[in-house]
């Protein structure tokens, strides 16, 4: 049995536990998308941080920030399996070397396809940026909205929720933070 099937087997037994035929028409091959949905959405813990920068790190006289902003994010929250989606907003400077700048993306990506939660995938974010480029400082901030916010419990619609997560200069140096968050719109 594969991890799809066995997944899938999962899922069939989910829908029968909530009254539903998991063999009706609509409901036949549900069991195995979802499987391969959820493989997709967690493809995450399959990738490491070498894997997904591989030798995009380059050397550079440059000591200037470097942002990348309104990376789109989607993950799924670890307390209910149900998404929340955003944007990303990372920076740093540089110690000598520079990173490519779709690595920004994909690192983000690979935090954020696991089970998460908003506060850890800031920080996550933030220590492989500065682990992997040994940047005199790492910022980060992320903007999301939670469908477990949004579609039970609070049933708050429009509220968004906002983490930060600043290392070296972005936490000791006031003005290089504030420079970051005025760049970035906040």
């Amino acid at each position: 049995m594969t991890d799809t099937d066995a997944t899938a087997a999962h899922y069939r037994a989910l829908l029968s536990s909530i009254g539903e035929d998991p063999e009706r028409d609509g409901l036949a091959n549900t069991p195995r998308r979802a499987a391969r949905a959820l493989q997709y959405l967690t493809q995450g813990y399959q990738q490491s941080l070498k894997d997904v920068v591989g030798g995009a790190i380059f050397r550079s006289d440059n000591d200037q920030m470097v942002i990348t902003k309104d990376i789109e994010l989607y993950s799924l929250c670890e307390h209910h399996i149900l998404p929340f989606i955003g944007k990303c907003h990372v920076a740093y400077l540089p110690a000598g070397k520079v990173i490519g700048l779709s690595k920004l993306a994909r690192i983000t990506d690979m935090y954020a396809r696991r089970l998460q939660i908003q506060e850890n995938l800031t920080e996550q974010i933030a220590v492989a940026v500065e682990s992997i480029t040994g940047a005199h400082g790492v910022g980060v901030i992320i903007e999301a909205k939670h469908m477990c916010m949004m579609m039970r419990g609070a049933h708050k619609q429009n509220s968004v929720t906002t983490t930060s997560m600043m290392l070296g200069r972005f936490r000791a140096d006031h003005r290089t933070r504030t420079e970051f968050l005025t760049l970035v719109g906040h």
